[in-house]
Parts: C-alpha cells; structure tokens; sequence
C-alpha cells in the first residue's frame, strides 16, 4: 500500500471492456507529512470517487484487484481503495 495525493484524471475515449464506467487517476507518492516523494506518478483505478487534491490510500496487488473487480482478465494491479481524512501520529 501507498499514501499518495491525487493529481489528475485520465481521460481514455477507447478503455477495456472491464474497465468501462470507471474512473483513472494519476497519483504521486507522498509521506505521512503529506510532502511529495520522490517516486514515479502511477495509474489507479478509483472506486471510491476520489477527486484531485484528495489524499487517497493505493493498492497495488493485481490478482487481489482482478478478484475485487470479479474480473481475473481485467488489466488492473493499482487501486485505490480509500480516501483519507485526517492522518494522526500517535507516538509512545
């Protein structure tokens, strides 16, 4: 898993037929202070209805995304699966 922010839409005329009605997202990588790191951008599929600006946690297990969708031939290994509200440190 990763915490990342959401930084765009992708807009695709021709998709795949499981990935049909749903929502691309461009994400950067970012660390629990919410500072951008260092990493490449990756593609998520949203069904959380994430929007821009949204710090979202990210998946990126393909066979248990492709069981989620109950499609094993769907070309998904990164999604996201919450948005996040609030981030709290508890130290000990």
């Amino acid at each position: 898993m990763i915490l990342g922010i959401v930084k765009g839409n992708l807009v695709s005329t021709i998709k795949n037929e499981y990935l049909r009605g749903h929502k691309l997202l461009l994400i950067s990588q970012i660390d629990i202070n919410g500072n951008l790191l260092d990493k490449q951008e990756v593609i998520a599929l949203d069904l959380v209805d994430a929007g821009i600006g949204d710090k979202v946690i990210v998946v990126q297990e393909g066979d248990a995304i492709q069981q989620m969708l109950g499609h094993s031939n769907a070309p998904v290994n990164t999604m996201i699966i919450c948005v996040v509200d609030n981030i709290e440190v508890i130290e000990n």
